[in-house]
């Protein structure tokens, strides 16, 4: 599907998820769940090396947008990504800041 064919809820959809990942910290998680990886709050709060309290809120406006979606297993809920094509977003920025 090209770009011109997507509907006008489409492209604000699109719009949306691009506006939550615009984030340092945000861009970052998704390289952290690239490759269809699923991590913990905790996991990734430690890997960012910044409180858990602001990786969930970055967390959750990434989850509201529909660019993460999350899994309960006992005690953790893990996130991933909910499509992985959106990886390709981080690696095109990634090339384009050399």
């Amino acid at each position: 599907m090209k770009l011109k064919d997507l509907e006008p809820a489409q492209l604000e959809q699109a719009a949306n998820m691009l506006k939550a990942i615009a984030h340092p910290m945000r861009i970052a998680i998704l390289s952290f769940l690239e490759d269809g990886k699923k991590l913990t709050v905790t996991e990734i709060h430690k890997l960012l090396n910044i409180e858990q309290s602001t990786t969930s809120h970055h967390l959750g406006i990434l989850k509201d947008k529909g660019v993460l979606i999350s899994k309960r297993d006992g005690k953790n809920t893990y996130y991933f990504l909910k499509h992985q094509q959106l990886s390709n977003i981080v690696d095109c920025v990634s090339k384009c800041t050399v």
